[in-house]
């Protein structure tokens, strides 16, 4: 239970940072427009991402045991990075997320968008594949908990971002909205990679 919240806790940190597939979600919510087609593509991309990380990560693992600890070392160090990253923009000015409504569009022109926001964007194979995978390392023997755990917090992401937005849109039209949002990752980020380090 523990590995799967820290899946689940990890993934769903690195997905809280505002981009542009986040912005995309939230726009074809607060639209109503294709909002099942474009969050399941979006948590089924995630998904496969996230298997292929803790998948091969697991079999490196097992043919280099030293590999695990090393994992767990670089895991740790670009988690406190990549938290010290969320304070820094928690920290400074930042513009208020504008979901600025174009017309819904077709299904079609919305999933290959969706698509190529998730799929041509370098960080998401950094943190699914990489970060991830590397992270699953240290939880041996389970790493398919932690693996569920992170799926799943795409899942509930996703599809909360996308059917939620018209809720949130008043809220995250606010600077401070995401300044509070990425303080938070930051503490969630340092929290793990500390679980990591004592571990």
């Amino acid at each position: 239970m523990t590995a799967a919240f820290a899946g689940f806790a990890l993934g769903l940190s690195l997905i809280l940072a505002i981009g542009a597939q986040n912005a995309f979600v939230l726009r074809q919510g607060l639209r109503r427009a294709h909002v099942l087609a474009v969050c399941l593509t979006c948590a089924l991309s995630d998904a496969l991402l996230i298997a292929a990380g803790v998948s091969g990560f697991g079999w490196l693992v097992g043919a280099a045991p030293w590999v695990a600890p090393l994992c767990r070392w670089l895991g740790a160090a670009f988690l406190i990075v990549y938290g010290g990253m969320s304070l820094w923009r928690a920290l400074k000015v930042q513009e208020a997320l504008d979901p600025a409504a174009e017309g819904a569009g077709s299904l079609r022109r919305a999933l290959l968008t969706c698509l190529a926001l998730t799929w041509l964007n370098p960080h998401v194979y950094l943190d699914t594949v990489v970060l991830l995978g590397s992270v699953a390392a240290g939880w041996e023997g389970q790493r398919l908990a932690f693996g569920l755990g992170a799926v799943t917090a795409s899942f509930v992401f996703f599809f909360a971002l996308g059917y939620g937005a018209r809720l949130l849109s008043p809220l995250f039209a606010r600077p401070m909205a995401w300044r509070v949002l990425d303080a938070l990752v930051a503490v969630v980020m340092w929290a793990i990679a500390y679980g990591l380090v004592v571990g």
